[in-house]
């Protein structure tokens, strides 16, 4: 009598926007994982403001979830490049949702603080109303509209002042390090710092559960970017000297349209304490473990 072997299949993830910086933390959570494959996709292997070539892609893959990772981030040059950014930040989430749909997969689209116009004195949660300013907002507000009307069961997680294995602030501040004395940056503009490591964490632990909606997801603590600033330079032992102005001043040294940014944009990940026990680290702790893997 032979002796039937069973193969346990792997649920498949499309995740789009793979060679960001979430999309590269997400790859890393799921790496050594038994149950989960990722399907890899940036521009050059689908484009998801084309609805016929995410039907097609979809329909072979048969994907347990979609990871929407896939933005026009470039804030300031959403303000002329406004078509573009239509298409990908709101027109690519509808796609997917309409094929996620289609195929019974689930949905989990990443958003942004700019939904917000940034004039509250307190975080944000997911019942406060959105009120964009900046184009890219505006588009990232209308692609979670379109999720919200076209997927079945869909994620939405707003998070804010990313940085992780990729461009981004933290890197930047580290270069300007390296060839000036003394940096000027912003003051009065405050957030949350969040690890792409720490928002992949709450997506994994979203994504297998039934607890379907909209979602904040940053790391904990309050902060502005030249404090941020000051704290990578102590942990990286560097002397250069952090110089508070404020975005009218910088605004005025900077070349080019510039978009408005949220004055305040703090979020409470207010649903996740209600509904999970996934608690984000604080923005200190999260930037301190970057730094130590960065080998500074």
């Amino acid at each position: 009598m032979k002796e039937t072997i069973m193969r346990k299949t792997t649920k498949k993830i499309i995740v789009t926007g793979c060679n960001g910086q979430l999309g590269r933390a997400i790859n890393k959570k799921y790496q050594n994982s038994t149950e989960y494959e990722c399907v890899n996709t940036d521009v050059g292997e689908l484009d998801i403001t084309n609805i016929e070539a995410v039907d097609k892609f979809v329909s072979e893959v048969q994907p347990f979830a979609i990871i929407n990772c896939a933005a026009h981030t470039n804030v300031n040059a959403c303000e002329t490049d406004v078509d573009n950014a239509y298409k990908i930040n709101a027109i690519g989430p509808r796609n997917l949702s309409i094929a996620a749909s289609k195929y019974h997969a689930r949905l989990m689209h990443i958003s942004t603080d700019y939904v917000f116009d940034g004039t509250a004195s307190t975080p944000y949660t997911e019942f406060d109303m959105p009120n964009p300013k900046a184009v890219y907002g505006k588009t990232k507000l209308a692609g979670e509209q379109f999720v919200k009307e076209f997927a079945t069961e869909y994620f939405i997680v707003r998070t804010a002042w990313l940085y992780g294995d990729g461009k981004n602030f933290v890197k930047t501040m580290l270069g300007l390090s390296e060839k000036n004395d003394k940096v000027a940056v912003v003051g009065d503009q405050f957030g949350s710092p969040t690890s792409a490591d720490e928002l992949a964490g709450a997506i994994v632990h979203l994504l297998p559960t039934d607890n379907f909606g909209l979602f904040h997801g940053t790391c904990e603590g309050v902060t502005n970017w030249a404090d941020f600033t000051r704290e990578i330079y102590r942990l990286t032992k560097k002397n250069t000297v952090v110089e508070t102005v404020t975005t009218e001043q910088y605004d005025k040294n900077t070349k080019g349209i510039v978009a408005p940014r949220p004055a305040y944009s703090v979020l409470e990940n207010y649903m996740l304490h209600l509904t999970t026990d996934y608690k984000f680290a604080d923005w200190e702790k999260a930037i301190a473990e970057y730094i130590k893997c960065l080998s500074y």
